[in-house]
């Protein structure tokens, strides 16, 4: 679940990350009242879940809260990225001596967490990593050891911090951080800038916040800030009815037993040449009722135009499968979705016979993964 920067800037603070006073606004009029609380020069910051607000016209500086009230009015409702503006952050604004960047997220392919760190800051990770990619210092920390106040040290003098006490400042929010980490169950936390100010102090200006959903449990206070506004509809109503799925931006629809199986089907459906709609797991089991929800989901996607159901049958009979596409399909409209159905394993040719023995036009068995791409890209081309 990603946070807005106001609710990351929130979980910094317990921790003791140095942050600058805000105050939320949802109307121009709550952006003066803010302004005139903080005193002084304000930024006028939307909170959406997307990058790019700045140059969006999404971060603007206000000298008075006649300004922030005038700079409210302009962002508010502004279309970022397919982000609606709603809501905003009327932060104190700061003088910027230096910018730096400071972010610990977790490496799937070490299995463990890794710092980021550079004095290049304020600029997007990926172009520091592109184009000077010495200028970054990357160190995983060991999760077993925890960490040791040695990934501060190293961090820092590697960034080539010279300030003794930017040095023990950063080192202080660096340990800060891990503990943030750690302790909201976060798969991200960064800080960009990490910025200096002219009278030497250092805090976070901007946070990006993201907790595993699977943690959530954990931390029924984090989780009750989940905006299902700003999620994806199609995502927000597959998760009501507990079915796992991300959408994409394709035609082909995929619905998989496994989501190791459903990864691949993504991926195969792009080999064949074609463009996955979404990632959707139906699970160990293959029952009517998760048939249904599963296809419910799936076709509130606009942009579909056929479906791949891509079934290995392990603990799961494909003849079971058969019947509970079979008896799902009676019970939805799915007259104008050709699909695709590629059955193996436990009682693969009985699931297959029962399938045609069904005399339904639109659907297509097939007994490989590959094949099975192949015809449901076909018959999406043809009915888009």
């Amino acid at each position: 679940m990603d946070l807005y920067e106001y609710q990351g800037k929130d979980l910094f603070r317990r921790v003791g990350i140095p942050v600058s006073a805000g105050r939320l606004a949802t109307t121009p009029e709550e952006a003066r009242t803010a302004a005139e609380e903080l005193g002084g020069p304000v930024v006028v910051k939307a909170q959406v879940l997307t990058g790019g607000r700045g140059k969006a016209g999404g971060v603007k500086l206000a000298d008075d809260p006649a300004d922030a009230e005038a700079k409210a009015r302009d962002i508010l409702g502004l279309d970022i990225r397919g982000h609606v503006v709603h809501t905003l952050w009327i932060e104190k604004a700061s003088d910027i001596e230096r910018e730096y960047y400071l972010s610990i997220t977790f490496d799937r392919g070490a299995k463990k967490p890794l710092f980021m760190f550079t004095t290049q800051g304020g600029v997007e990770i990926e172009q520091v990593a592109e184009e000077n990619p010495d200028a970054l210092v990357r160190l995983h920390v060991d999760p077993l050891a925890g960490f040791q106040p040695w990934v501060a040290r190293r961090l820092v003098y590697g960034g080539g911090v010279e300030d003794p006490s930017e040095q023990k400042q950063i080192a202080a929010i660096v340990e800060r951080l891990y503990r943030a980490f750690v302790e909201f169950d976060a798969m991200l936390c960064e800080i960009n800038p990490l910025i200096v100010t002219p009278e030497g102090e250092v805090k976070a200006l901007d946070s990006k916040f993201t907790v595993d959903d699977s943690g959530l449990f954990r931390h029924p206070d984090i989780a009750e800030w989940r905006d299902p506004t700003a999620a994806d509809p199609i995502e927000t109503f597959a998760r009501e009815k507990h079915v796992t799925y991300v959408k994409l931006d394709g035609d082909v629809g995929v619905l998989a037993n496994g989501a190791g199986l459903g990864m691949s089907t993504v991926d195969v459906v792009a080999h064949a040449g074609g463009r996955p709609a979404n990632f959707c797991d139906l699970g160990g089991g293959g029952s009517a009722e998760g048939v249904v929800d599963a296809l419910e989901v799936i076709t509130r996607d606009e942009q579909v135009r056929s479906i791949f159901f891509n079934i290995f049958g392990g603990i799961t009979r494909c003849d079971e499968v058969a019947r509970g596409i079979l008896a799902a399909l009676e019970r939805l409209d799915m007259s104008r979705y050709p699909i695709v159905v590629r059955l193996d394993g436990t009682n693969a040719e009985e699931g297959r016979r029962i399938l045609a023995d069904a005399g339904r036009e639109d659907i297509h068995p097939e007994a490989t993964m590959l094949d099975g791409a192949r015809r449901a890209v076909e018959l999406a081309g043809a009915a888009a």
